[in-house]
């Protein structure tokens, strides 16, 4: 049987966001034959276009910058003016900077983290949950990292602004109790995509988590399976 017959999302709305980014095109190509219409969304349309066009699938793709709200509201309305609702929004938007000790750290990371992590989340999220609300089996999903919960010394700025990220998110699904939507959170190492391991073919790889894993887990999160899932942290990063 073909994973995809594992999880249907026939006829739902998907709405992901940083489709383009590194992990985006997995998690496309996960959801395109799941029976679900995908909304991509990101800072230049261009890309999304061509990704579509890559993987043989249809798509309504957009422009959107996450950190102006009123740009974030008018992708919303604009998916569900062309597409009727909205199921589930994916929030992929992310970025990285640490690897100082915290005496050494620039507090400038900060504001860079703080609009990549977390004003992205909140301007995404206040756009998008009346609409999942109104859904009945509306979702949230974030990817984020085992940071937020056990920040490391040479992380701390990155570790903050994630632990930010997921408090939102928590209390996001708060919120959206009684409503049949869920907002929930995927906890993942670094990210192996198929790029760097075709790059790299004889790296070791074992410590990260596979691209292909995390678009299973939003799969799973997006569907029925997952219906009384709601605040929790599926974590990804094994044991190795």
């Amino acid at each position: 049987m073909d994973a995809s017959e594992l999880t249907s999302l026939e006829g739902r709305v998907i709405a992901i966001a940083g489709a383009g980014g590194n992990l985006g095109p997995t998690v496309v190509r996960r959801l395109a034959p799941t029976g679900a219409r995908l909304a991509l969304g990101g800072r230049h349309k261009t890309p999304l276009d061509e990704l579509t066009v890559e993987s043989n699938l249809e798509a309504d793709t957009a422009d959107v910058d996450l950190l102006d709200p009123s740009s974030a509201a008018a992708w919303a309305s604009g998916i569900a003016e062309r597409l009727g609702r909205i199921d589930a929004l994916v929030h992929l938007v992310g970025g990285w900077r640490g690897g100082q000790p915290i005496e050494e750290a620039p507090l400038e990371d900060w504001d860079v983290l703080e609009n990549l992590l977390v004003r992205t989340t909140q301007h995404a999220t206040q756009a998008f949950a009346r609409h999942l609300m109104e859904s009945g089996r509306g979702r949230f999903v974030v990817v984020s990292s085992g940071q937020g919960q056990a920040p490391t010394s040479k992380n701390a700025v990155y570790a903050a602004a994630k632990a930010a990220q997921e408090a939102w998110t928590l209390a996001l699904a708060d919120r959206f109790k009684g409503t049949g939507a869920t907002a929930n959170i995927i906890v993942v190492g670094s990210i192996l995509t198929p790029q760097m391991r075709e790059e790299s073919p004889d790296k070791d790889f074992s410590t990260f988590t596979p691209a292909e894993e995390i678009a299973e887990a939003i799969a799973y999160l997006c569907s029925d399976a997952a219906a009384t899932m709601n605040g929790q942290r599926l974590t990804l990063r094994g044991a190795r």
